[in-house]
C-alpha cells in the first residue's frame, strides 16, 4: 500500500523544512512570515466562495497565485538553494493592484468615514483578508530584520491589504448592503 505524502513524521518534535533542506523550530520568523500568507490566500479563497463578480474572481485567482509564489520565496533558505533569486518582483503586479483599485473606486461613493466591516458574507471576509493581509505584511517586515527580504514583497502586501478594503467597498456595492460608517464616540 502507498503511503500518503501528507504526512511525513519528519515535523512531529517541532520542527519543520524550509525549501532547500534546512530545519528550524515551528516559531520560526521564517514560518511566521510564509505561515501567515499561506492563511491569507487560504481566506482569499472564502471570497471566490460567494456569487461574485467574474473580475473580481480572476482578480483574486491571480494574487493567490502570486501569493504561493511568495511563501515559496519566503520559505526558502537562499544559503542552500537559489529559488529566491528566481522571485518575479514585476512593478506589474503592483501596478496592477492600484489599476483594479482605481477601477473599482471609480463606481463608488466618495469615502468620507471609517467603514464598519460588515453586511454580507463576502464583505466581512474582504476584510478578514485585509487584516490578515496587514499582519502578513508585519511578519515579514519582522523577517526582514532578521534575513534580506526584497522590498517589493513588502510593497505588493501593503497595497495588497489596500486592495481588500476597496474590493470590500466594491462587495457592498455588489450586493446591495449599506456600508455603516464608523461614528467616533458611540
Amino acid at each position: 500500500m502507498k503511503k500518503s505524502l501528507i504526512y511525513t513524521k519528519t515535523g512531529d518534535k517541532g520542527t519543520t523544512g524550509l525549501i532547500g533542506g534546512t530545519r528550524v523550530e515551528k516559531d520560526h520568523f521564517r514560518l511566521e512570515a510564509y505561515g501567515t500568507v499561506d492563511e491569507l490566500n487560504a481566506h482569499i479563497g472564502m471570497i471566490r466562495s460567494y456569487p461574485i463578480d467574474e473580475t473580481s474572481a480572476a482578480t483574486i485567482v491571480r494574487i493567490q497565485h502570486l501569493l504561493f509564489t511568495i511563501g515559496s520565496y519566503l520559505a526558502t533558505d537562499e544559503s542552500v538553494s537559489d529559488l529566491r533569486a528566481r522571485l518575479n518582483t514585476d512593478e506589474k503586479e503592483i501596478e496592477f493592484l492600484e489599476y483594479e483599485m482605481d477601477r473599482l473606486e471609480d463606481a463608488l461613493p466618495p469615502l468620507r468615514n471609517f467603514v464598519i466591516p460588515g453586511g454580507h458574507g463576502a464583505v466581512s471576509q474582504a476584510h478578514i483578508c485585509r487584516t490578515v493581509c496587514r499582519r502578513a505584511e508585519r511578519r515579514v517586515v519582522s523577517m526582514s530584520g532578521e534575513v534580506p527580504v526584497d522590498e517589493w514583497v513588502i510593497r505588493y502586501l501593503n497595497r495588497l491589504s489596500d486592495y481588500f478594503f476597496v474590493l470590500s467597498r466594491h462587495l457592498s456595492n455588489y450586493f446591495g448592503v449599506n456600508e455603516i460608517p464608523w461614528i467616533s464616540g458611540l
